[in-house]
């Protein structure tokens, strides 16, 4: 009995919202049965582009790749400003192309390390919370940075230098107000604890050279050049004779978590008094709606459910985008971060918060000012 307790505690904690969105779904069934029509309700584009990406991403991030390019990158830093400006801003380049929540879990640990290394660990909870930030700004970018620009990016069928005219301008702003506040981190001169070329990590250049050919792929699908069911077929079947393991690397519980919300949308849908309601409630604010939204369920569920209600995909993916900041929760990727950080020595948890939300609502407040100037 206790162990089950155990594993519904770490269940709770690690998969919140899929525990919401399993009992929201399940809520709607009693209004509308179960029935074939569910069926129509689910992407199944969507979840196999998610499913590609993330087993290709997990397989790069066993590479050693990343560490490598950022162990290069390091080699031309000589002071504290100088190397936190580089962990930060390989969180907001790379998340453009291996997804906020790959950036973090592959340079939290390396930002943690390299600090302790230089004796600048003083600055970790600033460091962290920038990369934290610098990874859902900089995801913004693309169609496969982040869940929820792949989903509206392929629920509108939005034409790319479309999408990259929306997300262009608010990539750009964010890159400078994210180098302006480096400027607060004062200038020293680092001193390595241990030799810069120590070999962090082993880099397996032939699995580079495979998952960067499956990557291809996942791209060409995105950009609608490849069926996406060839793709996966493709993914699954390489993965599964060359290297089985990476399957076991997939997020699932968040593949759960969308299909959990197509199902519950979908029955919202059929149901006319509530949907008239939200219809209502979003047209002409869809970019405010989605944003107060996804600050209590995070800004992948917000996209799904209010994607519905509008055909003003350029407010919608402003507005959940701008949405992953503020609170822990608006975004899922926040939360690696801060698990990591709880994990270090003398950890200061309260601390962490209150300097993770001063930062985020002052950049919400900042880009939010910018997009309503600008369009």
């Amino acid at each position: 009995m206790k162990l089950l307790q155990t594993k519904f505690k770490k269940f709770l904690k690690s998969d919140t919202v899929l525990l919401i969105a399993g009992i929201i779904a399940i809520f709607s069934m009693f209004f509308v049965p179960p029935s074939k029509e569910y069926f129509s309700y689910i992407d199944f584009r969507v979840l196999c582009l998610l499913f590609c990406l993330m087993a290709v991403i997990a397989g790069f991030n066993k590479t050693g790749v990343f560490l490598l390019l950022s162990k290069k990158l390091l080699h031309k830093v000589s002071t504290t400003r100088s190397l936190c400006y580089v962990l930060i801003m390989l969180c907001f380049f790379t998340s453009m192309w291996i997804t906020n929540d790959v950036a973090l879990i592959t340079f939290v640990p390396f930002t943690i390390l390299l600090l302790a290394m230089t004796g600048q660990s003083k600055h970790l909870i600033y460091v962290i919370v920038l990369q934290t930030i610098a990874a859902n700004l900089g995801s913004i970018l693309t169609p496969i940075g982040n869940p929820q620009n792949l989903y509206l990016y392929s629920y509108y069928k939005v034409p790319i230098i479309e999408f990259f005219r929306i997300t262009l301008p608010i990539t750009l702003i964010s890159f400078v107000l994210l180098s302006s506040t480096v400027l607060l981190i004062k200038k020293e001169t680092l001193i390595f604890t241990q030799p810069r070329n120590e070999k962090i990590n082993t880099v397996h250049w032939f699995n580079i050279g495979f998952y960067s050919i499956l990557f291809l792929f996942c791209l060409c699908s995105v950009l609608h050049l490849i069926d996406y069911r060839t793709t996966l077929i493709i993914v699954i079947l390489c993965t599964l004779v060359f290297d089985r393991n990476t399957l076991k690397s997939v997020d699932y519980s968040l593949l759960l978590t969308f299909l959990c919300f197509f199902i519950f949308v979908g029955n919202i849908g059929n149901i006319t008094m509530i949907q008239d309601y939200l219809a209502n409630l979003i047209k002409a604010r869809e970019l405010l709606v989605s944003i107060i939204l996804s600050q209590g369920i995070s800004n992948v569920p917000a996209a799904v459910l209010l994607s519905t209600f509008t055909k003003d995909y350029k407010a919608l993916i402003l507005g959940t985008n701008l949405g992953g900041l503020g609170t822990l929760v608006a975004s899922l990727a926040s939360l690696i971060s801060y698990k990591f950080y709880c994990k270090t020595k003398d950890a200061k948890p309260l601390k962490y918060l209150c300097i993770f939300t001063l930062y985020n609502f002052i950049l919400l407040a900042l880009l939010c000012v910018f997009v309503l100037i600008t369009t």
